[in-house]
């Protein structure tokens, strides 16, 4: 899902960056542009990276990553 339209960023270009070390807004931004032009999509990026960063997520994407 397109989370920013501005930048064309989805929901899991933050994931993916939230797993390779991204841990805030101001980095999001930096790296993908989210939430520099209009902001609407501050908040949905916000509440994606915080829950990418939960124990629970990355657990179950560490089980996920494993070959079956």
């Amino acid at each position: 899902m397109y989370v920013c339209l501005c930048q064309g960023v989805t929901d899991r270009e933050i994931r993916e960056a939230a797993e390779n070390g991204v841990s805030s807004m101001r980095q999001l931004g930096k790296e993908l542009g989210v939430g520099r032009q209009c902001g609407r999509c501050a908040c949905s990026a916000r509440e994606i990276l915080r829950e990418s960063r939960t124990p629970d997520y990355l657990a179950m994407a560490n089980m996920l990553a494993q070959p079956a």
